[in-house]
């Protein structure tokens, strides 16, 4: 069970992977480090088959993040698109997010993953 997002969330110093364990490739999912400043929020990401990734946007009225993002890719490819996280607290109060995606480019897609916070306690990589 999760809890809606009833106000703004600070993501400045939180840290994120995928909760699907099945993305895990290579040394793993890729981890994404986050920062924020006012209602500007960005992170760098690495990982599995993410060589290098940034993702950038704001931090709108009802909580969401409206992100860009690009990467390169262990295949040597690089992707771009943006991204709509929706948050939602998990029950030990980690936060959860919800990204509503769009792939741009030769091989555009869409789709939904999640990602969740990863606990103070656990390595990030």
């Amino acid at each position: 069970m999760t809890a809606e997002v009833t106000g703004a969330i600070d993501y400045d110093g939180r840290s994120f992977r995928s909760a699907a364990a099945e993305t895990a490739t290579g040394t793993g999912a890729p981890v994404g480090r986050y920062h924020q400043e006012r209602d500007t929020v960005w992170a760098e990401f690495s990982g599995g088959a993410v060589v290098r990734g940034y993702l950038v946007g704001r931090q709108v009225g009802d909580g969401r993040l409206d992100l860009v993002y690009c990467q390169v890719l262990a295949d040597e490819k690089i992707v771009s698109g943006r991204c709509v996280s929706t948050p939602e607290i998990l029950p030990d109060g980690r936060v959860r997010l919800r990204e509503d995606w769009e792939r741009f480019g030769p091989e555009a897609s869409r789709g939904v993953s999640y990602i969740e916070e990863i606990a103070e306690h656990e390595p990030s990589t």
